[in-house]
């Protein structure tokens, strides 16, 4: 685990985006990392890395983390534009279809494989949003932008609650 403080060591806190830019909605997790990021400065603690479409090569990103945030199109069959705050459990069973996408997985499929492999990150919530159009295409549809702003809020809360228990107990309270 790293030493807080040490100029090396790896955040403990990793904000992952997910999803591909070209393929409509499937963009989400990428523009809510770039508006998080933007949201206002995070301290030391947290890294944020736009995961792509870089599938199961993330795991090393995820190995070992006290804490993790994803944020991704997440197909709930719920309406378009629902957003859905997982657990790290709940995700496992969701995804985008691979049918209808080139990510080459999920978040529901990279923190399966993370599980399988005993490399689990410690606490771990994802923020997705339902899409309604995953298809060639740049931008998101005007369904998706709309819920951008209460999913960056749900984003915004949890990477906060994140940093809070991370500070707790690595003053020692914990």
């Amino acid at each position: 685990m790293p030493t807080p403080g040490s100029a090396s060591a790896t955040p403990p806190i990793l904000v992952l985006g997910l999803g591909n830019l070209l393929l409509g909605d499937d963009g989400l997790g990428l523009q809510l990392l770039d508006e998080l990021s933007k949201a206002r400065q995070w301290g030391d603690n947290v890294e944020f890395v736009d995961g792509g479409t870089q599938g199961l090569m993330l795991l090393r990103e995820i190995s070992g983390r006290p804490s993790v945030l994803i944020l991704d199109a997440v197909d709930r069959a719920a309406e378009p534009g629902a957003v859905h705050v997982l657990s790290a459990r709940d995700a496992a069973a969701t995804g985008v279809p691979r049918s209808t996408t080139a990510h080459e997985g999920n978040a529901g499929e990279l923190l399966a494989a993370a599980t399988l492999l005993g490399e689990s990150p410690g606490d771990v919530a994802v923020i997705g949003v339902q899409p309604e159009r995953v298809a060639t295409g740049i931008g998101l549809s005007e369904t998706v932008k709309k819920s951008l702003r209460p999913a960056l809020l749900h984003a915004q809360d949890i990477l906060g609650e994140m940093i809070a228990r991370y500070a707790y107990v690595s003053s020692g309270s914990g």
